[in-house]
């Protein structure tokens, strides 16, 4: 199942995109009933999912029509290795999604129980509805559905390069790693009566965002996975922009001028990596 055909894919995208809607529509609903847009931050994970799991259905669809259409030499082209060899890669990351997915929603439902609204989002709970359309719903709708690109491709690809697969595994692994000690560490650390003004123990003392480090290694090694069936390759502008958005536009850069203005945290800036885990700057 070596052969791509770009209608299916264009085919398994459109899917998604209305799974999209659809989950951003439910949002809206969601936000208007509790009052809180900042709801939006648990659905996001689980948005990966619902796009995951519509590509692996649609896209096995997909490669079921197209009637064995295809040559491998010796091998008998209606032969049940190549389709098994796409249905392992695509549980492998629809596991991959899931996991990391289903942990981010939990922790962030968690963590915002019970407390009011995010202040990024005050403001844009006074500008109606079409202020949290236009600056909340919209891009994260789009931002899921791009960032999702190599999960959507890969689902109607076959064949792979197995050491590609497997680097994937292992990125996504430290990633996940990274991410879900990270949040641990932060969160003990919130709990502990005689912590210092910053936080800089555990993985926090080699990167000042240690679970946003752990997100973009995910994606890179959901990317590789992905990948390691040919077609995925092209989407790599997908992994570059959600690292893009973690460093930049909504993750470390935004964060940092506020955790600037904390005592002790210009000091811990200025020996610590903001992003790549790095050893300490000596002081």
């Amino acid at each position: 199942m070596n052969d791509f055909q770009l209608e299916n894919a264009l085919v398994v995208s459109a899917w998604c995109l209305g799974v999209v809607v659809g989950l951003m529509v439910f949002t809206a609903v969601l936000a208007r009933v509790s009052g809180k847009i900042s709801v939006v931050d648990t659905i996001w994970g689980l948005g990966f999912i619902a796009v995951a799991l519509t590509s692996a259905l649609v896209g096995t669809r997909q490669i079921m029509d197209w009637g064995c259409p295809l040559s491998f030499g010796a091998v008998d082209p209606c032969s049940m290795a190549p389709a098994d060899d796409h249905d392992r890669r695509m549980v492998l990351v629809l596991a991959m999604v899931t996991i990391w997915g289903g942990r981010l929603a939990w922790h962030i439902y968690r963590r915002s129980r019970g407390h009011g609204e995010d202040p990024r989002y005050e403001e844009l709970m006074s500008s109606g509805p079409g202020g949290m359309v236009r600056k909340v719903l919209l891009p994260q709708g789009l931002a899921i559905w791009f960032v999702s690109l190599p999960v959507q491709v890969t689902s109607v690809s076959g064949g792979y390069v197995a050491w590609v697969l497997w680097l994937g595994v292992v990125v996504w692994v430290v990633g996940l790693a990274f991410e879900a000690i990270g949040d641990a560490q932060l969160a003990a650390y919130k709990r502990d009566p005689d912590r210092g003004p910053v936080m800089d123990r555990g993985l926090w003392r080699y990167t000042r965002h240690p679970n946003y480090f752990g997100d973009s290694a995910v994606w890179w090694g959901i990317y590789l996975v992905c990948a390691s069936a040919a077609p995925a390759l092209f989407t790599i502008l997908s992994p570059i922009a959600m690292t893009y958005f973690l460093v930049h536009a909504t993750g470390a850069r935004l964060l940092e001028r506020t955790m600037m203005k904390r005592p002790g945290y210009p000091e811990y800036a200025a020996r610590t990596s903001m992003f790549f885990p790095l050893p300490p700057k000596a002081a």
